[in-house]
């Protein structure tokens, strides 16, 4: 069994919110098992969220140590994990088109963490999951969907409230009104009923089985053989925003190194943005030219012969915007180069253009 591990408060990160912009769009919310997160594999995930569009990207199995957020390039990094064993691991990462319309997260556990967006008329909550496997004892199992309701508890009940990632659970194809439609994959197991129970208990509906789709847009495993595919990963949504979800599918076409597909929505939100602003350049000091330093240098020598301290005040303010006009050289952000980065990405493309061969353009 493993350690009980330590949960994180909430922390709430909302700033000025006088300059709001209002958009109704189409978000696409996912959620990708990436069975680890190595050197590079960021980087190939993030420009998978490029290429699908994906504003809200949930990761299971992130196994990183730690807590914490961070930003990397255009986007926000929420994750939690365990203290020292690289083990489990959830995150949150979010595009720029949607991380100023972030309010607050909640680093709960291992297992889960939340994310809380500003919209209109109502908040919107993104929970991401990792369930405990069929192997792991039933305290277990419990001890995840009681942290789980606490989180929930936690949660505003007007909030548009989304849960997702790899429940290591079949759910099946059979219908349970109000919570699974008739287009899910497989034979119920145990795991899948309980998760059936907590839906119902807190009126969720699970919606990649709402919508009719090619069988290869439903699993999400595939075993290495490829002769077995299972779904064990959902998206759970409130039964009253039910009518908002476009559709739920698989990307097949997405790979990233892990035999788990991406699983994608698409909702219509409204969201509230912070206006873009602008980040002051610095002058980069190094590249000052020695005759452009004389020359100031001899601008404000003459300051000495002064003597009237209104005068003295007026001359600097004279020479300063004068001299301010003159080009001066500033310092840009260099990006970072991963040098491992190619590599991968050309392993993905190559396993993608195989997907495709072999399953048809996606």
């Amino acid at each position: 069994m493993e350690p009980k591990q330590k949960q994180y408060p909430a922390v709430d990160v909302t700033g000025d919110r006088s300059k709001v912009r209002c958009c109704k769009e189409q978000y696409c919310i996912g959620t990708w098992n990436v069975r680890s997160m190595n050197q590079g594999k960021l980087e190939v995930v993030k420009q998978e969220m490029a290429r699908v569009n994906i504003d809200i990207l949930g990761i299971s199995e992130l196994k990183w140590t730690g807590m914490g957020k961070f930003n990397s390039d255009d986007h926000y990094i929420y994750y939690c994990g365990q203290e020292s064993l690289r083990r489990n691991g959830v995150a949150i990462m979010v595009n720029k088109r949607v991380r100023n319309a972030v309010l607050g997260y909640n680093l709960k556990n291992d297992r889960m963490i939340s994310v809380h967006f500003q919209g209109k008329p109502f908040n919107i909550t993104v929970i991401q999951v990792y369930a405990p496997t069929s192997n792991a004892e039933e305290a277990e199992v419990e001890r995840f969907y009681e942290d789980l309701q606490d989180l929930l508890e936690l949660t505003p009940q007007k909030d548009v409230l989304f849960i997702i990632g790899d429940w290591n659970a079949k759910v099946g194809s059979q219908e349970t009104p109000g919570v699974t439609g008739k287009f899910g994959l497989g034979i119920r197991n145990e795991a899948g009923q309980r998760l059936i129970e907590f839906c119902q208990e807190n009126a969720l509906v699970i919606a990649n089985t709402l919508f009719q789709q090619h069988k290869r847009r439903l699993y999400r495993w595939t075993s290495p053989d490829g002769q077995h595919q299972n779904q064990t990963d959902y998206i759970l949504c409130s039964q009253k925003w039910r009518s908002s979800i476009q559709s739920t599918k698989t990307r097949p076409g997405a790979d990233c190194g892990s035999d788990h597909e991406l699983l994608i929505t698409k909702s219509r939100l409204k969201l509230k943005k912070v206006g873009k602003t602008t980040r002051p350049f610095r002058y980069d000091l190094n590249q000052i030219p020695y005759d452009y330093t004389v020359e100031v240098r001899n601008r404000f020598k003459g300051l000495d012969l002064i003597e009237c301290l209104m005068n003295y005040g007026m001359r600097f303010v004279t020479l300063y915007r004068r001299q301010g006009s003159t080009p001066s050289p500033w310092k840009r952000n260099a990006k970072k180069q991963n040098g491992c980065l190619g590599g991968l990405t050309n392993s993905c493309e190559k396993k993608r253009s195989e997907k495709q061969r072999r399953k048809g353009k996606i």
